[in-house]
């Protein structure tokens, strides 16, 4: 049962590093390239989907990982499963104190009501959102690790 448990979080795990670093090295870019007003809707309407989806996705996937730090707790690689847990925990205090209030402003803005500091904010949740998918792809090695 504790294999399942672990390939299952970690394929759980790797699947939102996969999303996160798609959106900062695909998605985004291709939004940014667009004329302004394809880009700030498409921002918008990512942030409104993804702001709904992934809150579940990151706690799910911490508390498969706290389920596999204790079942697993002396098994060997349970370190590695416990500062992978760790490092999610970052990431999820990391989204709600910096990523997520922009995304709660971004995803309310249209061409006609963006705020004039519009660029720099979507500048400033990238450069933290590259920091955030470090972190998860950090935590994602780590439980990859655990599993040999």
């Amino acid at each position: 049962m504790l294999n399942a448990l672990e390939v299952f979080t970690t394929v759980v795990v790797g699947l939102m590093v996969g999303v996160e670093f798609s959106v900062a090295f695909v998605i985004n870019p291709i939004l940014n390239g667009l004329p302004e007003d394809s880009g700030v809707l498409g921002r918008a309407h990512g942030g409104r989907m993804l702001g709904a989806l992934m809150p579940v996705w990151y706690i799910t996937s911490l508390v498969l990982t706290a389920l596999w730090a204790i079942a697993g707790w002396h098994h060997h690689g349970a370190g590695l499963v416990v500062i992978a847990g760790a490092l999610l925990i970052l990431s999820v205090i990391m989204s709600l104190l910096l990523l997520v209030p922009i995304n709660n402003r971004g995803k309310t803005w249209t061409p006609e009501n963006r705020p004039e500091d519009w660029k720099e904010q979507q500048n400033r949740w990238d450069r933290f959102h590259y920091v955030r998918v470090a972190v998860i792809i950090a935590a994602f090695t780590l439980l990859v690790a655990a599993l040999v």
